[in-house]
């Protein structure tokens, strides 16, 4: 049997007195790809920011690719193969497009802070970008700056950040909020697009975008993930239905 890209091992966090984390697991297989859904409050952001480094584990554990990432910063976590995005847009505004993802390339490909290299030098950087600006459908911005664009380029800018230094596990947070719903169609065909052979983890409130690319749904209530299954078994899941929208309506794909 392989091991999981990630793993989430009875994970508990809290902010003084309250427990935001309370036992949380989950396993998500390598190439797959797993949305994270749940009521306002249920700390799915927390996790992702526990899986990210951001936040310190309180109790439990968290695997990478079978390694404990435990008490590693978020540089270290992206060097051994994790890469996230946030819920606001993080970018380099003044940077062009391309900029940006040159910059998101450099250590990936070993240049750290070698000073001494001319970046316009850089051969393999500098393919690597552009093949990112193909991926994410931005070649003809490839010179604007990246406040210019539309809040929809942004955010296929930041996910081109995101996978850009070659991760293997990708985490998305909430990639389509504030889209209308045609930017929304779109920004799904693209992280299909982009992550193929790749794990992700996505936080996602919009069911359309939940059911149109998610292998499995893990539903988050109060800190612990109180099922994980398929999309269809997640829409008919009685217990989900009753913590997720208090058992008046089942979960629907377009809600």
């Amino acid at each position: 049997m392989s091991t999981p890209a990630l793993v989430l091992a009875d994970v508990h966090k809290a902010f003084g007195k309250s427990e935001i984390i309370r036992g949380a697991s989950l396993s998500v297989p390598a190439g797959e790809r797993y949305a994270i859904i749940g009521p306002n409050g249920a700390g799915k952001s927390t996790l992702f920011n526990l899986v990210s480094g951001r936040f310190n584990v309180g109790s439990g554990d968290i695997l990478l690719n079978g390694r404990s990432i435990l008490g590693l910063k978020p540089f270290e976590i992206n060097r051994l193969g994790l890469s996230r995005s946030f819920q606001i847009t993080n970018i380099f505004h003044r940077l062009t497009v391309y900029e940006n993802l040159r910059c998101a390339v450099l250590w990936s490909l070993g240049y750290k802070y070698s000073f001494w290299h001319r970046l316009n030098g850089l051969k393999d950087a500098h393919e690597r970008a552009e093949a990112v600006l193909e991926q994410i459908g931005l070649k003809r911005r490839r010179n604007a700056a990246a406040g210019l664009l539309t809040y929809a380029e942004q955010r296929a800018l930041e996910i081109g950040i995101t996978i850009a230094g070659g991760a293997d596990v990708i985490l998305l947070d909430e990639p389509t909020a504030g889209m209308s719903r045609s930017e929304s169609d779109a920004a799904v065909e693209l992280i299909r697009k982009v992550t193929v052979g790749k794990t992700l983890l996505m936080v996602e409130h919009d069911m359309s975008v939940v059911f149109g690319l998610a292998d499995k749904i893990a539903v988050v209530v109060y800190g612990e993930v109180i099922a994980c299954d398929t999309p269809a078994n997640i829409r008919a899941n009685p217990k989900v239905q009753e913590a997720y929208l208090g058992g008046h309506a089942p979960v629907e794909s377009h809600a």
